[in-house]
Formats: C-alpha cells, structure tokens, sequence
C-alpha cells in the first residue's frame, strides 16, 4: 500500500508542482517512502560495487571460519553434536553391534569418543588454512555467490579448496589420533573382535582417511550454519561492510 501511495504521489510532483509540500511532507514521515523515491528517480544509492561484495563475502566466511573452528574445536564440539558426531564407519558398524551384544561397550565408546576428540584437536589448526583458500576468492566468483543460495559461499569453499584441506588436514588429524590414542582404542576394537569366535571377516578402514573426511564434513557443516545466519539474521551482521553486503 505504501507503494501505491508512493507512485500516486511522484506522479503528482511531475503533474503538478504546487504538491510538491505535500509529498515532501510525506517523506518526512516515512523515510522507507524516501528510499524508494531514491531509487527510483535518482538511481539505487546503496549500490554496492564489486570490491565490496568480494570484501563483504570474504570478511563472512572469515567470521564463519573463526566462529565455526572456535566452536568445533572446544571440549565435546564434535561429540555432542548429533549433526556432526563421528561414528564408527558403515563398515565397523556390524563390529560394533556384535562387540556390544558381547558386552564389550567400554571399548566401542572409547574408540568413538577417541575419533571426536581428534576431531577437535585438529579443528584447533583449520582456520589458518581455511583463510588462504579465502583469500583466493576473486571478484568474480563474489559476485555469482552474494546472489546464491544461503550456502553458496560455503559451496563454493568446500569445491575449491577440499583436496588441499584434505592433504594439508591429513597429518593433523593423523597426530591428533596419535595423541588421544584413538588409534590404540581403535586396535583394541578390532583385536577384541577377532578374538571373538563367532567374529566374521576382519574389517581395517583407514581411520586417519575417515576422520579427516568426517572432521572436514562437520567444519564445513558449521560453516554453512554460520554464513546462513549472516545472510538471513540481520544480528549476525556485526560489522558494516557485512550489513551494507548482506542488507541489500
């Protein structure tokens, strides 16, 4: 409706310009109505220019970044998190159910809880390496995602830069299951399970391959979470480049 009265009033200052008090009284009294009259009469003013949406969309997935990281690579930031909790892999899960109809639970959960704390202690090291592949963005690609979906930016990070986080994240991930023993809670699963003597075919995934693939998986998980609340949430906006970009 305000709409309507905004075009009936321009239309009476091209018409007649003794109104021209009367719509100007108008504005004042709603300063949504001046935009628009700005926009369209004057050009949009609030136009961004492209190194702005490069810089906005950059200083967003950095924010994602360091929030998504900081929270992951806290105490129980995999482990209690249903979305991004690491399990045993498809394969291990029939060695799972059979150890624990045997009662070997404690084992089972030590190995499970072992993958999650790698998990965090490895999210300790991510950011850095996350914001070079930031730093690659160029305009162009910018300027496609600011229109995207609310996960585009995250989409585009993960496409561009999984295969180097994956072999830069590797041997993080390799030292963090070293240092929470994950990989002897892992051998003792398995040697638990071949002593067993109604234990089937052994099952020896590469756990390192595993968790690097999982631990990757949630960060970029939380990171989408970030970006969509700063596309949609007008809060998670805290710096004016982000609402001058995303408040368009």
């Amino acid at each position: 409706m305000k709409f309507l009265v905004l075009l009936f009033s321009s239309a009476i200052v091209f018409s007649n310009t003794s109104h021209a008090q009367v719509l100007k009284n108008i504005l004042k009294k709603d300063s949504s109505l001046q935009n628009k009259v700005n926009g369209l009469f004057s050009g949009n003013s609030s136009s961004l220019s492209t190194t702005e949406i490069a810089n906005g969309l950059k200083e967003a997935l950095n924010k994602g970044v360091e929030t998504g990281t900081s929270k992951l690579s806290a105490v129980d930031g995999f482990f209690k998190d249903a979305a991004i909790k690491i399990l045993l892999p498809p394969e291990a899960q029939k060695v799972e159910k059979t150890l624990r109809s045997a009662g070997f639970d404690k084992p089972v959960d030590e190995a499970i809880l072992s993958m999650n704390r790698a998990a965090e202690d490895a999210a300790k090291s991510a950011a850095p390496i996350f914001l070079n592949a930031i730093k690659q963005m160029t305009i162009n690609d910018a300027v496609g995602i600011l229109k995207g979906r609310d996960s585009a930016a995250t989409t585009y990070l993960r496409t561009k830069s999984t295969a180097a986080l994956t072999e830069a994240f590797k041997p993080i991930i390799s030292t963090s299951l070293e240092k929470v023993d994950a990989t002897k809670y892992w051998n003792t699963v398995f040697t638990t399970y071949n002593k067993l003597p109604f234990a089937t075919s052994k099952v020896n995934p590469d756990l390192t391959a595993y968790v690097t693939d999982k631990a990757l998986a949630g960060i970029f998980h939380e990171i989408a979470l970030q970006e969509m609340q700063i596309r949609q949430n007008p809060a998670a906006r805290t710096t004016d480049l982000l609402k001058k970009v995303f408040g368009q």
